[in-house]
Order: C-alpha cells, then structure tokens, then sequence
C-alpha cells in the first residue's frame, strides 16, 4: 500500500464500524450532553418502490444546500457489501430512507433520480470510505466531499466516531445503536429505522462545527485536498492471495496442509458469493484449520471434527472432502510465505538491513514530533508504509543537496498530497542526512 490510498487507521480504539457507538464525555467537559433519541421531525417512512423513490429524488430536489448522506450495510451477515438502506438529509427537505434492494427492478435505473440530485452538491458523510464504495454501487458518486470523521482527526481529536464529535462539538448525545446489524432484515425493525434517521440528523451541523475547528487551526487547505482524494480514489486490486488472510493460518507451514487451507478457503468462498452469506456463517476459519491440519478422508472422520459434527455440516461432509481430496492430488504447492511486493517487517530490518533500521527510527521519530507538534496524526500526515519504503529503498546520493528533491519526488510518486509533502519532506530530509553515515552491513 502506498500514499495513493486512503489513510487506513489501524489499532485505533475511536474508529468503530457503528458510527453510533457510545462514548465517554470529553475530558475535563462538565456540560452534560443532550440526548438525541429521535428524529426532530419523526421517523420517515422508507421508500421502497420505484414510484417512492422517485418521489423521494423530488423532495431532495426541492431542498437547498449540501446533502447528508449515510448507508448500512450487512457486514458479518451478508457476502456483498452492497447497501440495504440509504439515508439523506437535506435543508429544506428533510431526511429520506431509501430501501435500494427490494424495489423489483434494477438498481442503476431506480435509483438514478436520487443520483442525479445528488450529483447537483457537495456530500457529507462520516467515514466516508466505508461508504462511497457501496453508494457508488447504486451509480452514485460525490461531486464534493466533506468527511467529518477525517475532518475531526486533521482537527486533532482523539476520538473521531460520529456520537464522541456529537456530543463534542454539538452538545447531543446519540445512543448506543445497532449499526452492526443484519440490515438486510425485512421488514426492518422501528428502532432500527429511527437509529438509522439519527445517523443523518444531525451530519450538517457537524460539518460546519468541524470546519470551523479546522479553520481556527488553519487547517481548511489540507482537508480539502485529502477530501478530494478520498473522492477520486481508485483502489488498486490486492496482490495478496485472500486465502492467506484466514485466521491461524500462521501455524501452518507445510506447503500440502497450506494446500488444503487454500482449497477449502476456496470452495467456501464460491458457496458464500453464491448464497450471499458472509463466508464464517458457512464455515468458521477455525474449522478450516482444523480440517486442513487433521485432513480426514472419510465423512466419519470429518464429522468427528469440531463443527463439522452438526447437521448443516454434515449434510455437506462431501464438499468438504472434496476439497481436501483436490489438495492431496495437486502439484501446486503454495510457499509458506507469499512472495514480498515490499520492505519485510521492520522488526527483521536491524539484522538484515541495519542501516535501513537506523533510517527508520529516524524518520518515525521526526514524524511523531511533527505529529504532536501540529495534532495530526502521524498515519494522516504520511502512510507508514511510504516511510517504511522510503527508507528500506533509500541509496544515499553523493550530495546532501540531492537528498530534498529526491524525498519529494520519492513521496509524489507515492501518492502524498501537497500538503503532506510540505509538511513531511523536511522532516524525512533531516533524518535522511542525519543517518546518512549509518553502517552497513558487514
């Protein structure tokens, strides 16, 4: 991955998947929050058919100003990662819900009224990355973008889920939700509707707030350019075979049981896609672990196995052992690991390339300066992964005056925005030329 994909926060305990998830009151904050339990105007009803929807484009149309947008999906119950509801709000319009899947036609054409609308102002969503991909599924796309949940972390806070930036910067608190739902459920149930309408209720009035946090710390410009990358962003396809990502699969290295995991990961992943249910609710990782390394070959022996005992499982032993048997019989063994498209962990970089580990530790600590410094996080101001290969890459040049305009060009390439290379190529420059005398290997 490099600079030219959204910034990813991993390990963070204040992004969630439930944009409604509690939160703790701000520190210090002795201002108790409102709560926020229903839609000011009520709970609209959702529109399901064609005709619905249409009239729903029409009452969009009729309002004024940028459009609050969100969607929910049914991740964990569902294959696809297609939205079931969609909600927007607009001024002068009010909120709609749009059920975009059981309305008995094709998608592209139903909802292109409400496409067209939107296509006419800017969107405001909250972790937008999560939802573009889906919206866009449905035709459509932002002709602007504001994100307040990368607006709030370029603002510096410290927890950037849409309930903590409510309650924050607007004095309402939304309740715990259920945004990890089966939304594919129909019909879908009241309180879950009215959760969802409270998802959008207030997203406007947090644009303004976090814009104007943004513009106090004179930040307006550099969220721009990272909303409008996220915006244009294509992502590029995993080179990483998906098998690999099953879970445990890091206790197996012999290349035949690696075979059976990749073959059973594999016909499960064709039933999933089929049946559009997520692939652990048709068989468990660790299932296809324990198969892999005990490998039976008769339907006693399978069913024998944790979960394979049960009566979903055992109707489709023979699938199962299928698959196995397919492993057994194969002369393409996969390695233990995948071949290397970048740097190795930086944890082996001081006994295979030290100077490399030297370059790093630099140029993460100049980072993390200029983190706190400004109240950005490191991960916004420059991926890791762009350091990581900045310094594992690097080839000092003759002269300490090549080092700039090479770092420039190196971060260009992978994708940084202006701001951030403004920001960053002096730091990375800095550390570059401090370790430039940093001992090679023997």
């Amino acid at each position: 991955m490099t600079d030219a994909s959204p910034e990813p926060v991993t390990d963070d305990p204040a992004r969630t998947d439930d944009p409604a998830a509690e939160v703790e009151s701000d520190a210090g904050s002795d201002v108790e929050a409102v709560p926020l339990l229903a839609p000011a105007e009520g709970v609209p009803p959702v529109a399901s058919y064609p005709s619905d929807i249409a009239r729903a484009a029409e009452f969009l149309a009729g309002g004024h100003g940028p459009f609050a947008i969100d969607a929910e999906r049914a991740s964990g119950f569902r294959y696809s990662n297609r939205a079931y509801l969609v909600q927007i709000r607009r001024a002068g319009a009010g909120t709609v819900l749009i059920d975009p899947v059981n309305h008995g036609g094709d998608s592209l054409t139903v909802m292109a009224p409400v496409a067209r609308v939107l296509a006419t102002d800017e969107w405001v969503l909250h972790a937008a990355d999560q939802d573009l991909p889906c919206l866009a599924e449905l035709g459509m796309t932002p002709p602007r973008l504001y994100d307040t949940e990368l607006g709030g972390r370029l603002a510096g806070f410290e927890r950037v889920n849409l309930a903590a930036m409510v309650e924050r910067l607007l004095g309402l608190q939304l309740t715990k939700g259920h945004g990890a739902a089966d939304w594919s459920k129909r019909p879908l149930p009241p309180e879950w509707l009215n959760y969802a309408a409270l998802d959008v209720e207030m997203l406007l009035e947090l644009r303004d707030a976090v814009a104007a946090a943004l513009a106090e710390q004179g930040k307006t410009e550099w969220a721009a350019q990272e909303f409008e990358h996220l915006r244009t962003f294509v992502p590029q396809p995993t080179r990483r075979d998906r098998w690999r990502r099953t879970s445990g699969i890091h206790k197996v290295r012999d290349p035949r049981t690696l075979a059976a995991v990749r073959e059973l990961w594999t016909t499960r992943d064709g039933i999933a896609q089929r049946r559009d249910i997520a692939p652990g609710r048709i068989l468990p990782d660790a299932a296809i672990i324990n198969a892999a390394t005990t490998n039976p070959d008769t339907v006693e022996g399978l069913t024998a196995l944790p979960i394979f005992g049960g009566g979903r499982q055992r109707r489709s032993a023979q699938v199962w052992l299928d698959a196995l048997a397919r492993a057994r019989r194969t002369d393409d063994l996969p390695s233990s690991s995948e071949p290397s498209t970048g740097p190795p962990p930086a944890a082996r970089w001081s006994r295979r390339k030290p100077e490399a580990a030297v370059r790093l530790e630099a140029a993460r600590k100049g980072i993390s300066e200029l983190s706190q410094r400004l109240s950005v996080p490191a991960e916004n101001l420059l991926t890791p992964d762009t350091v990581r290969r900045l310094c594992w890459d690097w080839e000092p040049p003759a002269d300490d005056a090549e080092v700039r305009p090479a770092v420039e060009g190196f971060l260009s390439a992978a994708g940084a925005r202006p701001w951030q290379r403004e920001l960053t190529v002096p730091v990375l420059t800095d550390a570059l030329i401090a370790t430039a005398d940093a001992a090679a290997p023997e």
